[in-house]
């Protein structure tokens, strides 16, 4: 174990927009002009397979909307889907610039498709900010699930003790809490630098 604080942080909702949340989705149904209820249903069925890397991004729009002949691509709709992902310019420039400081560990804890995940680090260059990515593609298991904050101490080699958590979710910060970190929603970047001078971290 290291002696430097670890700081998880969720990405979207906190330093860029939801890579594939229900706006998202209504966009979606929207801008192509199909049944946006027999999508979501069908989105429900298929999202935790999506989330944990048990199917591609390919197979998920062929189980949900490709499952019928449409007047637009699969390529069209993929496209729409990476340009939901956009900086929230405040926190990103902030992480930054917490990142250079280099008086803490920096890691993401979040729930979102490889296909998408891998498309926002590289757009965002995420991966000159975090040190690791805990992403539920890659770990197999999503936020709340107990194991998603076990896995990534163990990953990270940190004990809870000095594990923070960021999240915009009350569900996933409850979780957290629950599961020892010491924990924060996300509800803007003056808030959340007030938490952390309190648990001794300079931003």
């Amino acid at each position: 174990m290291h002696d430097k604080p670890t700081l998880f942080f969720d990405i979207g909702g906190v330093i860029l927009t939801n890579a594939w949340d229900t706006a998202c989705r209504k966009r979606a149904a929207e801008r192509f002009g199909f049944d946006y209820q027999e999508f979501q249903t069908r989105h429900e069925m298929s999202k935790t397979a999506l989330e944990t890397g048990r199917i591609t991004l390919a197979t998920y729009l062929h189980r949900t909307v490709f499952h019928r002949p449409r007047h637009f691509s699969m390529d069209e709709f993929q496209e729409f889907m990476y340009s939901q992902s956009q900086p929230l310019e405040e926190s990103l420039e902030w992480i930054r610039s917490l990142a250079a400081r280099d008086n803490c560990h920096l890691f993401s804890l979040n729930n979102e498709s490889r296909e998408l995940h891998e498309y926002r680090v590289r757009t965002f260059r995420l991966n000159r900010i975090f040190r690791g990515f805990l992403t539920s593609c890659y770990l197999g298991r999503v936020k709340p699930d107990d194991e998603m904050y076990s896995a990534a101490l163990g990953i990270a080699s940190c004990s809870r003790t000095r594990a923070i958590f960021i999240d915009d979710r009350a569900l996933n910060v409850e979780a957290a809490v629950a599961a020892g970190f010491q924990a924060v929603r996300f509800t803007g970047i003056e808030p959340l630098r007030e938490f952390l001078q309190e648990h001794g971290i300079d931003s």
